[in-house]
């Protein structure tokens, strides 16, 4: 049996599961603002994971993702300890914003500081208080406001065996071989010697049941290759492609956009994306690929401006592979046409 385990003052036994509210800077009206933690810590030893969300406060698949996750029936026979924050910018959730009030984002404001601004000092309490018992993260986050992604993973691959071993565990057709940007989560806890899996999937401030069921099978699907569940007698599927660039397909002008494909497409080089023109239906500009591969982000608003990124499009070589299993993976998770068994009805 593995001892207990003390996060922020609060000591859990091993075999128990314990709800955590960690303090945070008031509001100004001197209302108290608490950070929710839910810590499930086993009986016996193993990896320490942390499932956070609502990093960008507005991202909120990844709160339902944990609802799920923590009602799962296996949960509380696993071995080592999940820690799991529904929803980590409160600030930002509460307000329906991707920022903190005063207009910083979170993810490029790590490791923080103790004295510094509020996004700061919410940085600084997750590295003090949480990340120190960690092993392994998954952050899960959305596209922005009126921007979808399609479910995929992204973590920085350079010369990481085993961190990519647990992207392909996770199990989506796209795995995004992203550098640390300076500032954010996944850099933070990397200078700590943490691996970090970065789920992105939908649209903020939206419930996807795609993105959702694909991200609760996602980190079961690691849980299981980290030892924290029994394996599976099930024979793997074959590994996603890794893809090292991205593009965004930009407007040459602004107007009204009529968006011809979806997350998923798989695109060639010249094929049409979509046609700009301005209300009158004048002056129509033909969108088209300058890249072939699988459109893994778009916008949803018709309403453009000159510049915007429209379009992302992740470089494949073998792109009809790619894009057949992502076919296969969206019927197997899409309520209409699956075959699971949930007690989870579908959400529309």
């Amino acid at each position: 049996m593995q001892g207990a385990i003390e996060i922020a003052g609060v000591t859990i036994q091993p075999g128990s599961r314990q709800s955590i509210d960690i303090p945070l800077p008031s509001f100004y009206t001197h209302s108290s603002v608490n950070m929710p933690v839910h810590v499930v810590h086993g009986r016996r030893p193993g990896p320490v994971l942390l499932v956070s969300a609502a990093l960008h406060g507005d991202e909120i698949n990844g709160v339902e993702i944990i609802r799920r996750l923590l009602s799962h029936k296996f949960i509380d026979r696993i071995k080592g300890t999940l820690i799991a924050i529904p929803v980590v910018n409160v600030y930002g959730f509460v307000s329906k914003s991707r920022y903190l009030p005063d207009r910083r984002d979170l993810n490029r404001s790590f490791p923080g500081s103790e004295n510094g601004s509020m996004a700061a000092r919410l940085a600084h309490v997750l590295m003090t208080q949480i990340i120190p018992h960690c092993t392994h993260i998954i952050d899960l986050h959305t596209g922005a406001v009126y921007r979808e992604n399609l479910p995929q993973i992204r973590a920085n691959l350079q010369g990481e065996a085993e961190l990519e071993a647990l992207a392909q565990a996770f199990g989506v057709p796209v795995i995004l071989n992203a550098k640390l940007l300076e500032g954010s989560f996944r850099e933070a806890a990397h200078a700590n010697g943490i691996s970090v899996l970065l789920y992105e999937a939908g649209e903020a401030l939206r419930f996807d049941e795609v993105a959702i069921r694909a991200g609760v099978k996602g980190v079961l699907q690691v849980m299981r290759a980290l030892g924290m569940r029994a394996k599976s007698k099930k024979p793997r599927k074959s590994g996603a492609l890794v893809a090292n660039t991205t593009r965004w397909v930009r407007a040459a002008q602004s107007g009204i956009l009529r968006s011809l494909v979806a997350t998923g497409s798989k695109v060639e080089i010249g094929d049409l994306l979509a046609y700009i023109n301005n209300p009158l239906g004048e002056n129509t500009e033909e969108l088209v690929s300058p890249v072939s591969g699988i459109i893994i982000g778009k916008t949803n608003l018709p309403l453009v401006f000159a510049g915007e990124a429209l379009f992302n499009i992740a470089s494949y070589e073998a792109v009809d592979r790619v894009a057949e299993n992502i076919d296969a993976y969206h019927e197997e998770l899409d309520p209409s046409t699956d075959e699971l068994l949930s007690d989870e009805p579908p959400l529309v």
